[in-house]
């Protein structure tokens, strides 16, 4: 028997509640006993007990509700004893969390061994809790995805039980709440480290070119997939991919084997499949878009990464975190936030989620090493556009950039359609985007 184990016992029956102590601590355990469960609450914290053996009929706060009340806490296992109990007890206990369920008077090598499997159940949770906990902080996730909300708490959580998988994963988000960061976490965490990381998005490939980029051409190019063999391929925008390579890209999940654009035969390949999208894809595939078999391929697992508008909590925190990352590149001090810096962050949307904050911490910061600015002003430089260009050259050309990357974003990189949207031809176009400095993987960021 491990002498360090310790139990709470709470019974208003004095007789039962000093019969139980005597067994318990002739047994090894280190015994604290409650006529109520008030007081016992109290000193929780404090004693931190590996489990609760709880009376259910008490004056004040019942066996029930003490279990209702410890319920998604860290709290120990609870383990129930009633002269009162029956079935329908019972099963509404273990429904309710609780650990087993006993009817009085017990037998006492029953109660001794539940009491022992759930001390060590306890201790073993406390223990795989601390080294994820050091997990989180070696492998630097809680610093990828910073935040104290609930589902950021959660997504880091799943992302280390995800890495470990070979199985698809589908990442959901809007643009810009970092995606492709947490793709980057699943393959740097799991067994796949070692081997490459090929990162496509699929709005920037024109239907002609996608199945030559991805899959490879024979005896010119091995393609995203063998290029990543071992590894993983990130696929970002996948609601974009072709449908007629669809078929092709289902088959190299399943199969693992992937034919080459013109070669003959088939080669394999061991590739590791995580996809990104800001769209629906169910309503892609009611309306015939997107093929209902390589979704139910690609979701094998699913992660929904939350707006910032939904996780305003952690908006101020992230913001400093972004200003301190930059004063440092810069080598200067970030400045402090005022009271209106604060509601102006938590007043603003952030319909650029993650991405767009870092840009205003950017902007702020460049402001202050100028001695001026304030969050409000780089936010409304920001929604205005840069500052009013000095001359009609510099104001059409920042027109055309405008003009140009919203189109682009409009039909997802699509870049035929991109040029017909803007009524010019395709090589006029292509020599804008040298001309004005457009980056199309940026723009579809």
């Amino acid at each position: 028997m491990n002498l360090a184990h310790s139990v709470f016992v709470i019974d208003d029956d004095r007789e039962l509640r000093d019969s139980a102590a005597h067994l318990l601590t002739r047994s090894g355990w280190q015994v604290t006993t409650f006529a109520e469960a008030e007081p016992a609450l109290l000193r929780l914290e404090g004693l931190a007990p590996d489990v609760i053996l709880s009376d259910v009929r008490m004056p004040g706060l019942s066996g029930l509700e003490l279990l209702d009340r410890l319920k998604g806490t860290d709290a120990p296992p609870i383990v129930l004893i009633s002269a009162h109990g029956d079935i329908p007890m019972a099963v509404e206990a273990i429904q309710n969390g609780a650990y087993s369920f006993l009817e009085k008077p017990f037998e006492p090598r029953r109660l001794l061994r539940i009491l022992q499997h759930a001390a060590e159940a306890h201790r073993l949770a406390q223990m795989a809790g601390r080294m994820r906990a050091e997990l989180l902080r070696l492998s630097g996730l809680d610093r990828v995805l910073l935040g104290n909300d609930a589902r950021i708490v959660g997504l880091r959580q799943e992302i280390l039980d995800l890495a470990e998988t070979r199985a698809s994963v589908l990442i959901q988000g809007e643009t810009g709440t970092g995606k492709e960061l947490v793709a980057r976490a699943l393959h740097r965490l799991g067994p796949r480290q070692d081997a490459g990381f090929e990162s496509i998005n699929c709005a920037t490939l024109g239907p002609a070119h996608f199945e030559e980029i991805v899959f490879g051409v024979d005896g010119r190019a091995k393609g995203a997939l063998r290029g990543a063999d071992g590894g993983t391929l990130f696929l970002d925008e996948i609601a974009a991919c072709p449908l007629d390579a669809q078929s092709k890209l289902l088959r190299a999940i399943e199969t693992g084997v992937v034919r080459p654009v013109g070669a003959d035969t088939e080669v394999t390949t061991d590739t590791r499949i995580i996809a990104a999208t800001n769209e629906d894809l169910g309503a892609l595939v009611a309306a015939g878009k997107f093929r209902a078999d390589l979704l139910y391929r690609l979701n094998t697992f699913e992660l929904h990464l939350p707006p910032l508008r939904e996780r305003r909590e952690d908006i101020v925190l992230l913001f400093e975190h972004f200003l301190g990352d930059v004063a440092e590149t810069y080598e200067v001090a970030a400045p402090s936030l005022s009271a209106e810096d604060t509601a102006a962050l938590l007043a603003h949307d952030w319909p650029g989620n993650v991405r767009e904050l870092r840009h205003i911490a950017e902007r702020r910061l460049l402001a202050a090493r100028r001695g001026t600015g304030s969050v409000g002003s780089a936010l409304t430089q920001s929604e205005a556009g840069e500052d009013m260009p000095g001359t009609l050259r510099e104001a059409v050309a920042r027109f055309e950039r405008s003009l140009i990357a919203q189109a682009i974003r409009t039909h997802q990189g699509r870049m035929d359609a991109v040029a017909e949207a803007l009524g010019i031809g395709r090589r006029t176009l292509n020599d804008k985007i040298v001309k004005l400095g457009l980056d199309k993987a940026n723009i579809l960021g």
